[in-house]
């Protein structure tokens, strides 16, 4: 199908780099385009540090004896709590990091503009581990801040939930455990374009298919990673998809972004349909003309633009008001 991208947003994306199957990403072999971009990664220089924010990492013991990292973003000192966001990065759940230095870069970036502790989870990456094993480490993050909250200088009652792309799976995942386990509710749920349903059946998932950015085959090697040959089948869990999730009663209010040119398009508007059926309280925003993670690949655009303000006037709103 022909794609009416804006015109900054098309610069942008005919500028980046394209893999062997014309696209920037390849799934067909993770190990191998893990190790493309770590040494792409590699020669683009540091960013500079940002005097105005501290940053440590959390070592959290797992029942395995493993450690789940969290990489803490403070904008000052841990005199007055803060509210926090707990965030999941992007990368189809295979690739990424909370100690790369895209996820530095953001976050930096975020936490001071917000006044906010950002708090990176370093959650576990498919196919290694398959769902939910994210959204477990999700789980853990969170009730662990909440318990330890002042040594952090957090507010334990002004933490949320946010993540983009594939990490959009891990976060409402993380959500619906803590609502069936009783522990105590996030102050909201903000999704960037979240990679929700394994199925790939929406109209959306058929017509982004060339692209370029992230496709239906992008989407269809992640989810057999994330779930192996559990993909697609009638009794995927929805800690492991949480598009499927038919009970979203009790969530936290829920902000979700998604692109008219999006694969992930139609997913997220039914999920923002069922939680509004479930009464839970949710801004839904469609940008026109604009292609998946259109903010992160042209963050200089008037769309990005438009969208940055829209979202932070919106965690301002609900992590401070």
């Amino acid at each position: 199908m022909a794609y009416d991208i804006d015109p900054e947003l098309a610069a942008a994306l005919a500028a980046m780099p394209k893999g062997p199957n014309g696209a920037m990403l390849d799934f067909s072999d993770i190990p191998a385009f893990r190790a493309r971009m770590e040494a792409a990664g590699a020669q683009l220089p540091a960013p500079a540090p940002d005097p105005r924010v501290r940053i440590e990492t959390l070592s959290i013991p797992r029942e395995d004896g493993t450690a789940l990292d969290v990489v803490m973003f403070h904008p000052g000192g841990i005199d007055q709590p803060r509210p926090s966001l707990l965030y999941f990065h992007a990368g189809g759940q295979v690739l990424g990091s909370a100690h790369d230095r895209t996820s530095h870069a953001y976050a930096a970036t975020m936490a001071p503009r917000l006044d906010i502790v950002l708090a990176v989870v370093d959650y576990r990456l498919a196919p290694e581990t398959r769902a939910p094993g994210a959204a477990e480490d999700g789980y853990l993050a969170f009730t662990h801040l909440t318990e330890h909250a002042t040594e952090h200088g957090i507010a334990p009652d002004r933490i949320g939930l946010a993540g983009a792309s594939g990490g959009g799976a891990p976060a409402p995942a993380t959500a619906l455990m803590l609502r069936d386990r009783g522990d105590r509710r996030p102050r909201l749920l903000s999704l960037n374009y979240p990679m929700l349903d394994d199925r790939n059946e929406t109209p959306s998932s058929h017509e982004i298919v060339d692209l370029g950015i992230y496709d239906r085959r992008e989407n269809t090697y992640a989810w057999a990673a994330v779930l192996g040959d559990r993909a697609g089948a009638p009794d995927v869990h929805p800690y492991s998809a949480p598009g499927r999730a038919t009970d979203v009663t009790g969530l936290p209010d829920t902000f979700i972004a998604v692109a008219q040119y999006d694969v992930f398009r139609d997913e997220n508007i039914d999920f923002a349909r069922r939680l509004i059926a479930a009464g839970v309280p949710v801004d839904l925003h469609l940008y026109a003309h604009a292609c998946h993670a259109w903010d992160i690949f042209a963050p200089n655009s008037a769309l990005a633009g438009t969208f940055e303000q829209t979202w932070y006037d919106y965690l301002r709103r609900h992590l401070h008001g």
